[in-house]
């Protein structure tokens, strides 16, 4: 039987895995699935279409669920999905989605999230993330796998962030952030290759030498995106980061950061 302090309330139709623990008087609703090993803390809300996978860590004060903030929203049944292992942290706050885009908001797994964390309707956030304090995702963002977002950071709508992208202390984005790409500033710009980040992942002199050359040709050379994508070809087929890169770039709906 799920553990559920006295104060907790838990409406009848959650759905709790037999080893769940739920903190003092916190909210869970009736649309509600929680996974195997997931502790919830104190005083959380969990409400709405919300799925939540095994083994998270879900601190005191958060809201998950709840309503989008967005005018065009009419009281669907939009939803919330997180997968396993997530560590979320105090404060907090993720939206399901809109009709008006997939209906969903998705976390991934095995993700960092700090405290006072808002993660907006209708987001796409993969897998191995790091989010620090008060990092914010406006509606329709995309975060990469192994994505590090600094505190603060703020992300405008519709922004797409690459895998393995770090950004710094207080960023502000406006535009896409090509994987691989360290970034920082308000508006944000580039900074050079996450090398550093790279190489703890395992990544192989090889593929760091490759990403190094496709930094340059699309930040150092003068190119436009155009011709550095064209001259980036070269090296994709040998190199499956690098192709990575060049997909990223195709579909790179608000231009990338400059």
């Amino acid at each position: 039987m799920p553990r559920i302090h006295p104060t907790a309330l838990v409406a009848p139709g959650a759905r709790l895995a037999d080893d769940v623990e739920i903190g003092a008087y916190s909210i869970i609703g009736e649309h509600v699935e929680v996974g195997a090993g997931t502790t919830v803390g104190a005083h959380a809300v969990i409400t709405g279409h919300t799925r939540i996978g095994a083994r998270n860590r879900i601190f005191h004060f958060v809201s998950l669920g709840e309503a989008p903030q967005d005018k065009k929203y009419a009281g669907e049944p939009t939803r919330l999905e997180i997968g396993d292992d997530n560590v979320i942290r105090e404060f907090c706050t993720f939206n399901t989605g809109t009709v008006q885009d997939r209906g969903v908001t998705t976390i991934g797994s095995d993700n960092w999230i700090m405290a006072y964390v808002h993660i907006a309707h209708d987001c796409v956030v993969g897998d191995r993330t790091i989010f620090a304090n008060n990092a914010s995702l406006a509606g329709h963002v995309e975060v990469g796998d192994w994505a590090i977002l600094g505190g603060f950071t703020g992300v405008h709508q519709f922004c797409k962030i690459g895998a393995h992208v770090m950004t710094g202390v207080s960023t502000v984005v406006f535009k896409d952030i090509p994987p691989f790409v360290m970034a920082s500033g308000h508006p944000a710009e580039p900074h050079g290759l996450n090398s550093e980040g790279l190489k703890r992942r395992g990544f192989s002199a090889d593929a760091l030498s490759a990403l190094k050359r496709a930094y340059r040709t699309l930040y150092r050379e003068g190119n436009t995106v155009a011709e550095a994508q064209a001259k980036l070809e070269a090296d994709a087929a040998a190199h499956p980061e690098v192709r990575q890169l060049l997909d990223f770039l195709a579909c790179a709906g608000r231009g990338i950061i400059r």
